[in-house]
């Protein structure tokens, strides 16, 4: 039996502090638009708020029940029914924002594709775990490629391939550190390209942005608006910034600003130097991560915590990426300071599971 060790201190204060300058951000992002829309100033950071405590309280509940409970089999199919249902659900009710993709109770919201990340983690932690061995074999891989395929199906058909393309890649991070062969992965990549190409090429918003992406300058009033306005937030940061509730491009300019945007408004209020501290705060989140899986006591623990370091730390990039016009324009928040309640709560739960571990090295 490994000793048990206290949990990572590290990585708790960097989720804690990225958590709290998310509502600080929140609020600079959103509150004067909100008060030009005739509600409280406070309404996004205030609904933030809670998400943060309901968080931590998850976190905090997590990482005081032993990670090797969570691979019992009936909690961990009643966790892939439970999102799969979600999933489904939301096609039978009203659309938000164009899209199919919350489920709203009055002035409370759930979105299922969060739940859909933490519980893709453990279900292949748990069917991987004793099927190593047999790893490279179409037997193994098939009952996971189903899911997988089923699981983005869902997500992709309510309009968010942002996600979509999420999981994927912490399946392949996952099954790679498993020991999946690379010409499994060559093929996975092979097959998945008419697929790519049918969802973004026939889909004309998909299109558009990819046309935007190319040449955003030329689309700067268009498909590019966004991107350019986020690009003008950065470049008018410099180096230092121009200071705290000081952003002039969330006001009205940029779209999304409190959401998937928000790290234009970072590098427009604390510039280069501000942004380059959040971005060296996941790089110390990935650190800590990989060292929590390479020292985990199973191969159960080493999947959580690279299934979970990998969640957080390839939205991240991608939001990065998009905010900064290095790829196409993606709906990806950007962790634990995006404005969203889900993305905020499944993200903290799954740093106790990640917190758990650690505590077992």
């Amino acid at each position: 039996m490994p000793q048990r060790l206290a949990y990572d201190r590290v990585l708790f204060a960097v989720t804690l502090l990225l958590a709290a300058f998310g509502l600080v951000m929140v609020f600079s992002a959103s509150a004067l638009v909100s008060a030009e829309r005739g509600a409280s100033p406070y309404g996004f950071v205030l609904r933030q708020a809670v998400g943060a405590v309901l968080g931590l309280a998850a976190l905090m509940l997590i990482m005081r029940v032993d990670y090797r409970r969570l691979k019992e089999p009936a909690l961990v199919y009643v966790l892939l029914c439970i999102t799969l249902f979600l999933l489904g659900l939301v096609f039978f009710l009203d659309r938000s924002h164009n899209t199919h993709r919350w489920i709203r109770l009055g002035a409370l919201s759930l979105q299922p594709s969060e739940l859909a990340k933490p519980t893709l983690i453990l279900f292949l932690a748990f069917y991987l775990e004793s099927r190593l061995k047999t790893l490279n074999q179409w037997t193994t891989l098939g009952p996971v490629t189903l899911y997988l395929a089923v699981l983005c199906g869902l997500v992709v058909a309510a309009g968010d391939l942002g996600t979509t393309v999420a999981l994927v890649l912490i399946a392949v991070t996952m099954l790679y550190v498993a020991g999946l062969r690379w010409r499994w992965l060559g093929y996975s990549f092979l097959a998945s390209l008419p697929v790519l190409y049918v969802l973004v090429f026939h889909v004309a918003y998909r299109r558009e942005r990819i046309l935007a992406f190319l040449h955003p300058w030329a689309e700067a009033r268009g498909a590019a608006f966004q991107i350019v306005q986020s690009l003008i937030a950065l470049g008018s940061g410099g180096m230092t910034g121009v200071g705290l509730m000081n952003s002039r491009q969330k006001l009205f300019f940029l779209p999304a600003a409190h959401t998937d945007f928000i790290f234009a408004v970072i590098g427009e209020e604390f510039g280069w130097i501000g942004s380059s501290l959040v971005v060296l705060a996941f790089l110390v989140f990935l650190w800590r991560g990989l060292r929590i899986a390479r020292r985990a006591p199973d191969q159960f623990g080493r999947l959580l915590a690279i299934g979970v370091t990998a969640m957080v730390v390839i939205q991240a990039l991608i939001n990065f990426s998009v905010v900064t016009s290095l790829v196409p324009n993606k709906g990806i928040p950007l962790p634990f300071i995006s404005y969203g309640g889900s993305s905020l709560i499944f993200s903290l739960a799954a740093v106790g599971v990640l917190l758990n571990v650690s505590q077992h090295v």
